[in-house]
């Protein structure tokens, strides 16, 4: 188990800069994106999850949105938890208008961890609607699915550092139809957290984001902090 779970570790690495120096970029950007994250459990089991984050795009100086997250998460065991989570968005435009958008989605997570290997899968399934009001087929919801993999290392030490994978599929999009029942994004990202007490974390990490089977494909690169508290 040990060798498969390096091979995993090995495999994001070498996919992360080979992705990195070979890819043919077309629009690239820089941003960064900043994350405050509260987990206030209501028992042993259900925890309350509340997220703020700020982006900013084009090379850093540009707003690119706000969200705020909602969210239950249940621990069906020490493995496995599931959370439904709600999410509001305000996406500013170019014409410096916003655009509201309202995203709901249902997480399964599993984690495991062999010896200093921490590994953890996410599976979300979600489904947003955007500027309802404004919008001929604004009532009309985007699916997608998401799949994220993560390897953390247990330093001993307050650090922790990680490497993740995450692949979006489209299942329906009324604004990039063509896109539908495609894998159309990845994201790679290698970062660390530091661990300030018991009940806080600081996180710093890099991540690139690159869209394919698109009509405009978006390659960023991004800088991001995010500091958590669980109470």
């Amino acid at each position: 188990m040990k060798i498969i779970v390096l091979h995993i570790i090995i495999t994001i690495i070498i996919t992360f800069f080979t992705n990195e120096l070979n890819a043919q970029v077309i629009y690239p950007d820089a941003g960064s994106w900043n994350t405050f994250n509260v987990d206030y459990k209501l028992n042993k089991k259900l925890s309350a999850v509340f997220t703020e984050e700020l982006r900013f795009k084009e090379n850093f100086t540009r707003l690119n949105l706000f969200y705020t997250n909602l969210g239950l998460e249940y621990k069906l065991s020490n493995m496995l938890k599931v959370a439904i989570i709600y999410r509001f968005v305000e996406k500013y435009q170019d014409d410096n208008s916003f655009s509201f958008r309202h995203r709901i989605m249902f997480d399964l997570t599993l984690k495991k961890k062999f010896d200093k290997i921490g590994f953890s899968y996410r599976q979300r399934v979600q489904a947003e609607k955007r500027d309802i009001y404004s919008s001929d087929i604004g009532y009309l919801p985007e699916w997608y699915s998401r799949n994220k993999f993560t390897l953390k290392y247990d330093t001993d030490k307050r650090y922790t550092p990680y490497a993740a994978v995450e692949l979006r599929y489209q299942f329906r999009n009324p604004r990039e139809w063509e896109s539908d029942n495609t894998l159309h994004r990845s994201r790679y990202s290698i970062g660390v957290d530091y661990k300030i007490n018991k009940k806080s974390t600081f996180g710093l990490y890099y991540l690139i984001q690159r869209e394919f089977n698109v009509v405009n494909p978006q390659y960023l690169y991004i800088v991001g902090m995010e500091y958590s508290i669980s109470l």
